[in-house]
């Protein structure tokens, strides 16, 4: 059985929020949600992009098309990531918004439990087991890109002038995107927590953090409250977005 939460966030400082996120084929742009199901899982995030006013319609859209995704190793995910991202082209230019975009971070489980992450942008999945997470999405950013090549710290990136910068999402007119499409090795086991969620929370909180707060003993929505919060304190200026999804084996 897997247990599904989520909340979303305007944050400090932004008067509407363009994040929004998925979970139990439900799209939820304010608030919270929480439930649980077995298999076939699908649950994502997506960040409108900062700076365009049809960001949180870009971001729900995409969602929406994305929740009539059933898992299944018949899904060609590449195929249908593309297909919503020719449809928020498409939509951008019917209705004078060229520019709105999103990006989009997915998992998806299959029946026999084979366990997909789907990345588009800068939205970030973890994988939390035995009190450490490892972040399983690339950044696909320029700051990243600089990071790689060696050109700037760890530390550098968090500050950078260049960290709004990202590589084509969903709905960019001049280039498509590139979709990470990767399986999770092994799947998911009894206990591991999958943590999606957007820049407003992930610049503003070290890995340390979040493994602090995900270790506490109190149930998982309130954990993710509690990242939110600390991701506001530490002075995050962005709509904020979490998804957990974790694995009860047997119950």
């Amino acid at each position: 059985m897997f247990y599904c939460c989520g909340i979303t966030d305007a944050g400090n400082v932004r008067d509407h929020n363009e994040d929004a996120f998925l979970v139990n084929k439900r799209v939820v742009t304010r608030s919270h949600k929480e439930y649980k199901t077995d298999v076939p899982v699908i649950a994502a995030v997506a960040d409108g992009v900062a700076g365009e006013r049809s960001g949180e319609v870009a971001s729900r859209i995409a969602l929406e098309l994305f929740s009539s995704v059933k898992p299944s190793p018949a899904v060609d995910y590449k195929q249908k990531i593309m297909s919503i991202h020719r449809v928020l082209q498409k939509f951008g230019v019917s209705h004078h918004t060229e520019n709105m975009q999103t990006t989009l971070c997915a998992l998806a489980v299959e029946p026999d439990g084979r366990t997909i992450m789907i990345n588009i942008g800068d939205s970030r999945m973890y994988l939390y087991r035995s009190g450490r997470i490892k972040q399983l999405s690339r950044d696909q950013s320029l700051v990243q890109l600089l990071y790689e090549q060696g050109q700037i710290t760890p530390e550098e990136r968090i500050h950078h002038a260049k960290k709004n910068v990202i590589f084509p999402v969903l709905g960019n007119l001049d280039e498509d995107p590139v979709p990470q499409i990767e399986e999770i090795s092994g799947g998911l086991v009894h206990g591991d927590i999958i943590i999606m969620c957007t820049d407003g929370l992930s610049d503003h909180l070290t890995a340390g953090e979040i493994e602090d707060i995900l270790a506490q003993p109190k149930k998982l929505p309130l954990r993710l409250a509690d990242m939110a919060e600390r991701a506001k304190t530490n002075g995050s200026d962005d709509n904020i977005t979490v998804v957990g999804v974790t694995y009860l084996e047997n119950q």
